[in-house]
């Protein structure tokens, strides 16, 4: 998605934990790519992210102190984690991790840059769903729970900002072959497809370039992927 994005012309402020990997993909990106390292689940981290893109963010005009400023063009919610486990296995960690990284980071973090947002009168949130926001598998309880809180942050958005100018969509694939599949067989896994039947990351990345590039009166609430 950062890919896509800036090779459209996005300047892209990249978010993630591992300093080296993230090094690496600032270096692969054309145009002033920034990158904030921070582990979003930790006490406080939305704000101090917030922070480090306004920082980043800044010298483009706008004076000090102004609302308006300060609030990225669009915002996509791309990090997440893949719990798998049966229902009785599922510990109380693996619940706290799958509930905050997956639901409860996107609402903290846009809730920090929306009153900027709504003052400006544009923005575009993209929240990353799965299949399992809509369709429940087995050994999916903690991830399917965090994945339909999602939806519920995304469409709780949608109806406090409608009429704002600020659009929010939620884009849904399934199964997507990233390295979150590493740690599972799924050739042994019945219900999962195998690596080599599912979508690609670049599919997910097309339908948010997709989304957020719609004329300004365009509203895309939904997008659900399917491997065909």
């Amino acid at each position: 998605m950062a890919r896509a994005l800036a090779a459209s012309g996005a300047r892209v402020l990249l978010v993630a934990r591992t300093q080296d990997l993230l090094e690496r993909a600032v270096a692969e990106l054309p145009g002033a790519a920034v990158g904030i390292r921070a582990d979003l689940t930790a006490a406080g981290a939305a704000a101090l992210v917030a922070d480090a893109a306004r920082a980043a963010l800044g010298g483009d005009g706008v004076a000090a102190g102004d609302a308006r400023g300060g609030a990225p063009d669009i915002i996509v919610h791309a990090a997440g984690n893949f719990p798998m486990a049966p229902f009785a296995d599922a510990d109380d960690a693996t619940i706290e991790q799958a509930l905050t990284l997956n639901a409860a980071v996107p609402l903290r973090l846009t809730r920090e840059f929306l009153p900027a947002m709504r003052s400006r009168g544009t923005g575009h949130v993209v929240m990353i769903g799965s299949i399992a926001d809509r369709v429940i598998f087995p050994s999916n309880a903690a991830y399917s729970a965090s994945k339909h809180a999602l939806r519920a942050v995304h469409e709780t958005l949608r109806a406090e900002t409608r009429g704002s100018g600020l659009r929010a969509t939620l884009v849904s694939p399934a199964a997507t072959d990233t390295p979150i599949w590493d740690q599972y067989l799924t050739s042994e896994t019945p219900h999962l497809p195998t690596r080599a039947d599912m979508l690609r990351a670049e599919d997910v990345a097309d339908a948010v370039l997709w989304a957020v590039t719609r004329p300004a009166h365009v509203d895309i609430e939904e997008l659900r992927l399917a491997r065909s």
